[in-house]
C-alpha cells in the first residue's frame, strides 16, 4: 500500500503543480502586455478629460480684455505713469461697442488657448506612440534567443562599410581628378591660398581684410591639422614605391603654400607645395576632407503665439524720422503682428510734442494701448536709452528687439526674430541690409520711389552691414545677467560692440546671420566734433560706407571725364552729319 501511494501522490499533486507553474509563466508576459496597454489607455482618457474640463466655458471668468503686460505706461517727470495712455488720459473702447469688442478679444483669447492644449495633446500622443513602439522594439529583442548577438556586430560593420562607400562618393563627385562643366563665370567655386601664418580670401565682406591671419583657433586648427597630415604622408616610408621619399626629412619650413575650396555639399580640397631636395623640384599633396552625411540632431515644435517682443527705441529730437518709423510700426507691429509693445525712451524736451502726438494718433486711431514713452532729461547716450528702456519692464521675461528709428522692418522679421532668441540659450544678432543714397542710386531725387519699393536687396542698392551689432534680439534675463550696457559711453557708437563682446564671453550661443526682412534706411550722416578720435573714426567709416557702391563712387569720381567723352562723341556725329 505504500509503493502505491508514492506514484498516486506524484500524479496527483506535484505533476499538476509543475504544469500549473508553467502555464502562469506563460499567462505573465500575456499579463504584462496587457497592463501596459491599459495604462496607455487610461492615460489618453485622463488627457482627453483634461481638454473637455479646460476648453469648457467658465461663468465666474471675468469678461475683461487683457492686453500685454505694459511696463507702467507713459512715464512723464512730476507726474506717476498711466497704463494705456498718454498725459494720464486713459485710452479704451466704452459703452455697448467697447464691451462688445472686450468679449471678441476675450473670445479670440479663448480660440488660442484651446489651439495650444490641441497641439499639447498631438505633442503627446506622438509621444505616446513613440514610446509604444519603443516597447514593441525591446519585446522584440527579449524574444530573439542567444547566439544571435553577431548580428549587430554585422550590422556594425555593414554601416561602417557603407559609410566608407559613401565618403568615398564625395570623393568622386567633388572636382579633384576633372573638372565639372559650368553654366557660367559665377558659378565657378574660388579656392583660398594659406601659408603658415596667413590666409589669403576672396570673400571678406566688410570686417575681412584681403590677408590676414585666421582669427578664428578652429580655422587655424583646420590649417594645422592639414601641414600636419601632409608633412606625416611624405615622411611616411615605402607609401607608394617611391623610395626618393625616403631620403629627405620634411619640415613646416619646407611648406611654400596651399590652396583650398570647400564644396558644400562635398568637402573641401586642399593642394599643397613643399620645397623638394633640389631647387626645381617640389613635392605636391592633394588631401580632401570629406563631408558625412546629413544627421538628425533635434526636431521640435516652435509655438510663438505667446512670444510679445518688447521694441526699445532710444529718439531725441528727429520727430519726422519718427513719423516715418511709426508709419511702418503701425502697418506691421499693430496690424499685422500684433504682438508687440513699443518702449520710446526720449532725451530731452525739444521736439517732445511732436514725439508724443504722433503716438497719440496711433492710439487714438488703432485702439494701440502697448507703448510706454519714459522722458530722460540728460544728455543722449544710445546705450542708456536702451539700458533703461529694458530695465523699465515689469511683465515678465520678455523678448526685446533693440532698434534705432532709422529702422524699417518687415513682420517676417519679428518672427526671424522669436525663433532665434531663446532664454538662457541664444541671442539673435542680425545682419541688416543697408540703404546706399537714394538719390545716387536713383540718379536725382526726383526719380525716388516710395520707401517699401527702395527695399531691394541688390549690389547696387546697398551692402551687408556686417561691422554693425546695434540691432539684436536677447531676453531680459539675459539682458541683466550679462551686465547691460555700459551707461558710461556717451553720444554715438561703442555701446553696442561692448554688450556684443559680452556675449561671446559667456556660454550663450551667439546667432549671427544676415537678415533679408531687417533694413537700415539711408540717413545723412553728421559726426560731432565733441566724439572720441576713436568714436569719430567709427563714424566716418560708417558715413563712407553708407553713401553708395564702389562702381557708383567711381562713376560719380569720373564724371567729369564721362561727360567730356560724350561732348565729343555729339561733336563727331553732328561733324559727320555735316
Amino acid at each position: 500500500m505504500v509503493r502505491r501511494g508514492v506514484p498516486t501522490l506524484l500524479n496527483c499533486v506535484i505533476l499538476p503543480t509543475l504544469l500549473l507553474s508553467a502555464v502562469m509563466l506563460r499567462r505573465g508576459l500575456l499579463a504584462w502586455l496587457s497592463r501596459v496597454g491599459v495604462l496607455l489607455v487610461v492615460v489618453c482618457c485622463c488627457l482627453s478629460l483634461l481638454y473637455v474640463i479646460t476648453c469648457s466655458p467658465h461663468a465666474d471668468e471675468p469678461m475683461a480684455g487683457q492686453p500685454l503686460p505694459r511696463a507702467g505706461g507713459m512715464a512723464m517727470p512730476g507726474g506717476p505713469s498711466r497704463p494705456g495712455g498718454v498725459g494720464g488720459a486713459p485710452i479704451g473702447p466704452a459703452g455697448r461697442e467697447g464691451f462688445q469688442a472686450l468679449l471678441q478679444e476675450r473670445e479670440e483669447q479663448h480660440r488660442q488657448h484651446i489651439a495650444s492644449l490641441k497641439k499639447q495633446i498631438a505633442q503627446l500622443k506622438e509621444a505616446l506612440q513613440e514610446r509604444s513602439e519603443q516597447l514593441k522594439g525591446m519585446q522584440d529583442s527579449v524574444e530573439k534567443t542567444a547566439g544571435k548577438g553577431t548580428v549587430g556586430d554585422m550590422a556594425d560593420e555593414h554601416s561602417h562599410s557603407d559609410l566608407q562607400e559613401f565618403l568615398r562618393s564625395q570623393l568622386s563627385r567633388a572636382e579633384v581628378h576633372s573638372g565639372v562643366r559650368l553654366p557660367s563665370e559665377y558659378t565657378v567655386v574660388p579656392f583660398e591660398s594659406f601659408t603658415l601664418q596667413r590666409v589669403y580670401q576672396l570673400e571678406m565682406g566688410l570686417t575681412r581684410h584681403p590677408e590676414e591671419k585666421p582669427v578664428r583657433k578652429d580655422r587655424r586648427d583646420e590649417l594645422g591639422e592639414v601641414v600636419e597630415s601632409a608633412l606625416h604622408a611624405l615622411n611616411a616610408p615605402n607609401q607608394g614605391g617611391d623610395k626618393a621619399k625616403a631620403s629627405k626629412v620634411y619640415t613646416p619650413s619646407d611648406f611654400i603654400e596651399g590652396i583650398a575650396r570647400t564644396e558644400k555639399d562635398k568637402g573641401t580640397l586642399y593642394e599643397l607645395t613643399f620645397r623638394g631636395e633640389q631647387k626645381q623640384e617640389f613635392r605636391r599633396l592633394l588631401l580632401f576632407r570629406p563631408f558625412g552625411p546629413l544627421m538628425k540632431v533635434k526636431s521640435e515644435l516652435v509655438e510663438t503665439a505667446n512670444m510679445p517682443i518688447n521694441i526699445v527705441l532710444p529718439l531725441s529730437q528727429r520727430a519726422d524720422k519718427f513719423k516715418q518709423f511709426m508709419h511702418n510700426f503701425r502697418e506691421v507691429c499693430v496690424k499685422q503682428d500684433g504682438r508687440v509693445h513699443l518702449t520710446v525712451v526720449y532725451f530731452g524736451k525739444d521736439q517732445m510734442n511732436e514725439v508724443k502726438g504722433t503716438l497719440e494718433n496711433t492710439s487714438r486711431e488703432l485702439n494701440f494701448r502697448n507703448f510706454t514713452l519714459i522722458q530722460l532729461n540728460e544728455e543722449f547716450s544710445r546705450g542708456r536709452g536702451l539700458d533703461v528702456g529694458a530695465r523699465a519692464w515689469k511683465g515678465g521675461n520678455v523678448l526685446l528687439f533693440f532698434c534705432d528709428v532709422d529702422i524699417f522692418f518687415t513682420a517676417d522679421f519679428l518672427n526671424t526674430c522669436r525663433l532665434n532668441a531663446q532664454p538662457g540659450k541664444k541671442v539673435f544678432y542680425p545682419v541688416l541690409f543697408s540703404q546706399y543714397n537714394p538719390a545716387v542710386i536713383y540718379g536725382s531725387r526726383d526719380h525716388i520711389p516710395p520707401v517699401e519699393q527702395q527695399l531691394i536687396i541688390k549690389k547696387d542698392t546697398g551692402f551687408w552691414r556686417d561691422f554693425g551689432f546695434g540691432m539684436t534680439c536677447q531676453y531680459r534675463s539675459d539682458f541683466i545677467n550679462i551686465g547691460g550696457f555700459d551707461v558710461d559711453i556717451k553720444g554715438w557708437g561703442g555701446e553696442d560692440v561692448h554688450l556684443y563682446r559680452k556675449y561671446l564671453h559667456s556660454n550663450l550661443l551667439v546667432v549671427r546671420a544676415p537678415s533679408r526682412g531687417l533694413f537700415h534706411l539711408w540717413h545723412e550722416k553728421h559726426c560731432a566734433d565733441e566724439l572720441r578720435p576713436d568714436q569719430y573714426k567709427m563714424c566716418m567709416q560708417s558715413k563712407a560706407m553708407n553713401e553708395a557702391s564702389h562702381g557708383q563712387l567711381g562713376m560719380l569720381l569720373f564724371r567729369h571725364e564721362i561727360e567730356a567723352h560724350l561732348r565729343k562723341q555729339k561733336q563727331r556725329s553732328g561733324a559727320k552729319k555735316a
